[in-house]
């Protein structure tokens, strides 16, 4: 039994760590967050955070898997927005962008640092994280919006899929930059009046590659 408790205690020390890194690269961004300050608000030493996870890049790999299991998937939108079909849920989540990101700041932020903040040594375990994993259910999304046929059915759904998780989070990326990270993504000047024009655009061309025919 002391070897459970142990075994236990050990586990929820790792979560532990693994919570308060989320909120520090939240705040500070990978290239500002300390492991040392991790570890001493964690109360453990820092080499104990590098046993658990053996580098600066395990531990932030680790912060962004949470995260983005944290994040609902698609179809974790109210049923009644489900029931009206695949691009009514595409809608729901894009319009209230903005105040799902208020909602789950942490993790919405480390999502991001995820995608721009970080070099090649994590971009690729991050990539394949989300392949294999499919955090927010998108192929579960897609084969859904086949199924009621209001997706095409002559394209692969894995590759719809990957159009989807790219396109859409970039341009939710877009729409909230303002909230999470003021200048990151905008080519020019963000001007909130021209907000729903540009979500009625994107919705229009991802009908035009993906709607059933």
């Amino acid at each position: 039994m002391l070897g459970v408790t142990q075994k236990d205690a050990h586990a929820s020390k790792k979560d532990l760590i693994v919570e308060v890194a989320m909120r520090h690269f939240a705040e500070h961004g990978y290239r500002g967050a300390r492991v040392e300050d991790i570890a001493a608000e964690v109360g453990v030493a820092k080499g104990t955070v590098f046993l658990h996870f053996g580098s600066k890049e395990g531990l932030f790999l680790a912060a962004y898997e949470r995260a983005v299991r944290e994040l609902p998937s698609w179809l974790d939108a109210p049923p009644e927005v489900v029931e009206e079909g695949f691009w009514a849920v595409l809608d729901y989540w894009i319009e209230r962008t903005e105040e799902f990101l208020e909602e789950a700041w942490v993790p919405n932020r480390v999502a991001m640092i995820g995608r721009y903040d970080t070099g090649l040594g994590l971009r690729r375990p991050i990539d394949r994280f989300m392949r294999s994993e499919d955090p927010y259910g998108t192929l579960e999304f897609v084969e859904f919006g086949v199924r009621r046929g209001e997706v095409r059915d002559d394209v692969d759904p894995e590759m719809i899929a990957s159009m989807l998780d790219w396109l859409a989070e970039r341009f939710q990326d877009a729409l909230g930059s303002e909230e999470l990270d003021p200048g990151l993504v905008h080519r020019k000047p963000f001007r909130p009046d021209r907000r729903e024009r540009r979500i009625r655009e994107f919705l229009e061309v991802l009908r035009s590659g993906i709607a059933a025919r």
